[in-house]
């Protein structure tokens, strides 16, 4: 990000965890800040000592027209948005089998097209100046299925394959794009927040069942702080060339770099199986 202005920042998602933390930040440092919340009383607290550089909305990013009113409105006050952080969703938790349509349905709406809307309302403004930055937050579960996730994975697998589709054509446009995957961190993901249809199946005793009694037991234990993740995105925009990934936490980057070995380690056992599919050589 160009040190030469103050960069604005749309953060969605304020009310609590990264995003309320990442938004004191911004503000604290005066760049003008757009925090949002399904109900905007949530955020007020953090913009109204600093009328100058920071707006405190009404967002639901489910709502396709409080998208647009809420991006049409941030570029009214401060002429431009140049990061937009889309961290809006929440988790939810069941056995793939025993998960409940609607709430499956609802997971996507907030966590995948909701951040679709936010996302393209923000990239005329972004393509027009060749400048912008979109942090789009997933997980850990974006690169692996933990059970008792499934749909909750999807959501974030989902954002990771249209984040990759995004940067490829907003590079030449000068929009960079990056995905924060965190672990365990100390928010109300794991509590308050957290969905969950309890497993009533003893076959998945073991498996998905046991793991969503352990994300409950250890909501307001994890070693992530949510400041210092806050610090973290704030230094990717800062930089010439940020990062497609940057996963957060001790326990996020060794899940994430152990995966992606056994991955590859399985890919190139079968390498000649994948070749063979060609059609032969002649």
């Amino acid at each position: 990000m160009s040190q030469d202005k103050s960069p604005v920042w749309l953060i969605t998602g304020c009310s609590t965890g990264f995003g309320r933390e990442l938004a004191k930040l911004t503000i604290a440092r005066g760049w003008p800040t757009v925090v949002t919340a399904r109900d905007k009383a949530r955020v007020a607290d953090l913009a109204s000592a600093h009328d100058a550089n920071a707006l405190a909305l009404d967002l639901d990013v489910t709502d396709r027209a409080q998208v647009k009113a809420a991006v049409a409105a941030a570029e009214q006050r401060f002429g431009r948005v140049d990061v937009l952080v889309n961290n809006a969703g929440y988790g939810y938790q069941s056995t793939v089998e025993e998960a409940e349509e609607q709430e499956i349905r609802d997971q996507f709406e907030a966590n995948v097209f909701g951040l679709f809307s936010m996302t393209r309302a923000v990239l005329p403004g972004m393509r027009q100046r060749r400048h912008g930055h979109i942090i789009n937050i997933t997980s850990v579960a974006g690169f692996i299925g933990f059970p008792g996730s499934g749909f909750y994975a999807a959501s974030k697998h989902a954002v990771e394959g249209f984040s990759d589709s995004l940067y490829a054509e907003g590079r030449p446009l000068g929009i960079k794009v990056t995905c924060v995957a965190p672990g365990p961190f100390r928010t109300d993901w794991a509590g308050r927040s957290l969905r969950q249809t309890k497993s009533r199946i003893a076959d998945y005793a073991e498996t998905a069942a046991s793991r969503m009694r352990q994300t409950s037991d250890y909501s307001g234990k994890q070693a992530g702080d949510p400041v210092r993740a806050g610090e973290a995105m704030i230094r990717i925009t800062q930089v010439e060339n940020p990062p497609r990934h940057l996963v957060l936490g001790e326990i996020g980057y060794s899940n994430v770099t152990n995966k992606l070995r056994e991955r590859l380690a399985q890919i190139e056992e079968w390498r000649e199986t994948s070749l063979g599919a060609d059609f032969a050589k002649e």
